[in-house]
C-alpha cells in the first residue's frame, strides 16, 4: 500500500522551519480528483490523518461524508462538481495546519495569487490526475494525482504531508487499486 514515489522522498522537499509559524506536529491526509469512488485502499491510506484536503472533483457528498469518518476534511470545488451541494465548496482556500500556510484550489492554472509573496508553505491542486511534488521559490507544490477511476496508466494515488519539527514531508502514496 505504501509504495511512495521516488520524487516524495527527495530532500528539497523538506522545508525548513522558516515558513512553519508555532509548529506543532501533525499529519494531513490529502485526495483529489476521486470522481465519486471512494475507494477502500485511500480509507486505510488514510488512516490516522488528523485532518484530510480534497483538492477537487468530488462529486457527490457522499465522498466527503465517508471521508468526514475518518478525519475533519476541507474541500474545495472541482470543475465536475456540480449541483447545490457542491456550490457550498469554495474554488480556493488558504488554510493553516500544523503552523504550515497552504492554499488549495483544483486546478493550479488559474492560480490568482503570489505563493511566496502570500506568505504559503505550500500549494495543493488537482485536476491533472499525474501524482507530482515540486518546489519552487520556497513553496510546495503538491499535486496527490487521482484517487478515483483509474485513467489510462497513470497511478492511483494520494499524498500525505507531515509538519514537525524537521519541517514539512509530503509523500505521495500510490494505491494497490
Amino acid at each position: 500500500m505504501d509504495s511512495d514515489l521516488d520524487i516524495a522522498t527527495s530532500n528539497s522537499l523538506v522545508r525548513s522551519a522558516r515558513m512553519i509559524r508555532r509548529m506543532r506536529d501533525i499529519e494531513i491526509g490529502v485526495i483529489s480528483d476521486t470522481h465519486d469512488l471512494l475507494r477502500p485502499e485511500a480509507i486505510l491510506a488514510l488512516e490516522g490523518v488528523d485532518v484530510i484536503v480534497h483538492a477537487g472533483d468530488v462529486c457527490t457528498p457522499g465522498v466527503l461524508a465517508g471521508l468526514e469518518e475518518i478525519a475533519p476534511v476541507h474541500a474545495v470545488r472541482g470543475n465536475n462538481d456540480r449541483g447545490n451541494w457542491a456550490l457550498a465548496l469554495p474554488e480556493s482556500k488558504t488554510l493553516e495546519l500544523g503552523g504550515l500556510t497552504l492554499h488549495v484550489r483544483h486546478q493550479l492554472h488559474g492560480l490568482d495569487l503570489d505563493p511566496e509573496g502570500a506568505g504559503l508553505g505550500m500549494v495543493i491542486s488537482g485536476h491533472s490526475h499525474r501524482p507530482k511534488t515540486a518546489e519552487r521559490s520556497g513553496v510546495i507544490y503538491l499535486d496527490p494525482g487521482s484517487a478515483g477511476p483509474r485513467r489510462g496508466s497513470l497511478p492511483v494515488c494520494i499524498a500525505r504531508v507531515t509538519v514537525d519539527a524537521d519541517g514539512v514531508t509530503p509523500r505521495l502514496i500510490v494505491l494497490e487499486a
